[in-house]
């Protein structure tokens, strides 16, 4: 937990656009780097939270067995069709979380990406998957 007289621990970061598959990787690959930066060892719930233009917010994490978790919060339902067609699922999910395959990732990030405002690390949220530690 962060004391509340600290500065925060991670600052949004105004979002560019991700346009190509090239630009996707790099963009996991500068994230990667900065989870394992700023992350502690027993710290869970990490991943990164897009606020959306539009109204609501996504967070992200993908885990060390291979998927995608998705937390999209009810400001930010309006995004299912679009999650649903990057990710090639019939459905959406009965609630707010959505677990896709991790190689889903690219093609999420390249529909997604000119919806985001900004994104931020973030650490401790609950994904909903109980015990479940995610890495990049």
């Amino acid at each position: 937990m962060q004391d509340n007289n600290e500065p925060p621990r991670f600052r949004p970061v105004t979002w560019s656009g991700l346009e190509t598959p090239v630009d996707v990787e790099l963009w996991i690959e500068e994230h990667n780097q900065a989870l394992q930066q700023h992350i502690g060892k027993n710290e869970t719930g990490y991943g990164v939270c897009f606020t959306l233009a539009e109204g609501g917010e996504i967070y992200l994490q993908t885990t060390q067995d291979g998927h995608l978790v998705l937390d999209v919060t009810d400001e930010a339902s309006w995004v299912a069709p679009l999650i649903m067609a990057a990710a090639r699922v019939a459905e959406a999910p009965a609630g707010s979380l959505w677990v896709l395959p991790d190689d889903k990732l690219v093609q999420l990030m390249i529909g997604l990406s000119g919806l985001i405002a900004s994104s931020i690390l973030v650490v401790g949220h609950n994904f909903g998957l109980r015990r479940r530690m995610g890495a990049w």
